[in-house]
């Protein structure tokens, strides 16, 4: 009888054992897959946002190129040069940001034997691409020397054209808060008026200006300039 009751006892022991073990690893395995699921959502939302980011696409052109120098400043200074440097920049700004990037030219090379088949072409690179904006950048001049200032030229038949100029001019405002320019609408410009997308021409300064031009070939200048023109695209590309 002894023994019975001590059988009994011995199986209620086990059997509570077995019991508080299965509830336990119940609850651990309950904690890991609400864990794992946290960690695989936030992964798909990760994954999602570097997606719309990577689908944005920018346009940035380096205006002439090749034999054609563009603008010849103060002190024999090539308008071409600059442009590229400066594109260069932002590129690697937006690159950073995971932003889809096509460049018209990456070299001192001109992309035809005329020069409005060289515009055709960058015309071309910029429709095929379908880019959400596209920014052509250039170097400015004048018979007067004491003009000066960066100036941000839109298509005047395209509002989303002169949204982008305006987010851009005020963005180099903040490099240069004496310049009085204003962003300008424009119905000639070929560039402009043949893209199907918002493009602008942003005239980065005045090579004709002794200081503003000195200013425009420095690397430290060329960096503002182009963090200014990165801020507008990430701003225009946030509405």
């Amino acid at each position: 009888m002894k023994g019975d009751v001590f059988l009994r006892q011995k199986t209620k022991i086990v059997v509570g054992l077995i019991a508080l073990a299965a509830m336990m690893i119940g609850v651990w395995w309950s904690s890991e897959w609400i864990y794992c699921k946290q960690i695989c959502d936030k992964k798909i939302e990760t994954s999602v946002g570097v997606k719309n980011e990577a689908d944005k696409t920018v346009v940035l052109d380096a205006g002439h190129g090749g034999k054609d120098s563009g603008k010849i400043g103060i002190h024999k200074i090539l308008e071409k040069n600059i442009n590229l440097e400066i594109a260069k920049k932002v590129q690697q700004l937006l690159l950073e940001q995971n932003i889809k990037v096509v460049m018209t030219r990456e070299q001192d090379v001109d992309l035809a034997d005329s020069k409005i088949e060289d515009l055709r072409k960058r015309v071309e690179i910029i429709n095929d691409a379908k880019p959400d904006l596209a920014v052509s950048i250039h170097q400015n001049s004048y018979t007067s020397e004491e003009i000066r200032g960066a100036q941000v030229f839109y298509y005047s038949q395209s509002d989303k054209g002169e949204k982008l100029a305006s987010i851009l001019q005020n963005a180099l405002l903040k490099v240069d808060p004496e310049n009085k320019r204003k962003e300008k609408g424009n119905d000639s410009y070929f560039i402009l008026k043949k893209t199907e997308v918002p493009v602008v021409i942003v005239e980065c300064g005045f090579l004709s200006n002794t200081k503003e031009s000195e200013k425009l070939v420095s690397d430290e200048y060329q960096d503002l300039l182009a963090k200014a023109i990165f801020d507008g695209i990430m701003e225009f590309l946030s509405l």
